[in-house]
């Protein structure tokens, strides 16, 4: 299965409730940073996809579309190997999104923070140069912008959607090609679920799985 939708927004951008979205319009399932817990086997290939040895094909294996992290952070590789999809780059406030990730995926002394300890390279292969600079509003917030200017610029405009947390179902299924359904658009992972969720996490709880 080749993907249709490549994610190219950060994490923190509403990309949980996209990947429910597209799982609900039929374009699933979606992979987002999520399946990566649920699946610690995919960790390995990962960890190659950073040293660029890249096996996409293994590592989306079943899946139809991918957002957030880690996919998000090879979205120039990925247009290129699966060039009939259609690349979708969630976006926000530049500073609400920094707000957001200090309270939640870059916290200091978030998985993304850690120089040492088992999953160190699985972050590493992602965040890469900007780990140094996860807390730095001036630095990622610039960093945020010039990311999606990149995005803009590499992609042809027919193949992209820039959307916004919060614009619904039109502009998305009206790019997607699907209908709109009658239930509303999702809303998850706020920061409070986000912060509940790694902490059942840490426990060994439900949402460990």
């Amino acid at each position: 299965m080749a993907l249709k939708v490549i994610g190219s927004g950060l994490g923190r951008t509403g990309t949980k409730s996209l990947q429910t979205a597209l799982n609900m319009l039929g374009l699933g399932p979606c992979h987002h940073m999520v399946e990566v817990f649920a699946h610690p086997e995919s960790v390995p290939l990962w960890i190659e996809a950073g040293a660029g040895r890249p096996n996409w094909d293994a590592i989306f294996s079943g899946y139809g579309a991918m957002v957030d992290y880690p996919g998000a952070a090879y979205w120039r590789e990925l247009a290129a190997f699966y060039p009939d999809a259609k690349v979708l780059h969630t976006v926000r406030d530049p500073d609400q999104w920094f707000e957001s990730t200090q309270a939640t995926i870059f916290k200091p002394g978030s998985g993304a923070n850690q120089t040492e300890g088992p999953m160190a390279p699985f972050f590493k292969s992602f965040i890469g140069a900007l780990q140094p600079h996860l807390n730095d509003r001036a630095y990622m917030t610039d960093y945020f912008v010039r990311h999606t200017e990149a995005v803009k610029a590499a992609i042809p405009a027919e193949r992209l959607l820039v959307y916004e947390a919060g614009q619904g179902w039109e502009p998305l299924c009206a790019f997607l090609g699907v209908p709109v359904p009658a239930e509303p658009y999702p809303s998850e992972n706020n920061r409070a679920e986000f912060i509940a969720r790694m902490a059942e996490m840490q426990a060994g709880g439900p949402g460990a799985h």
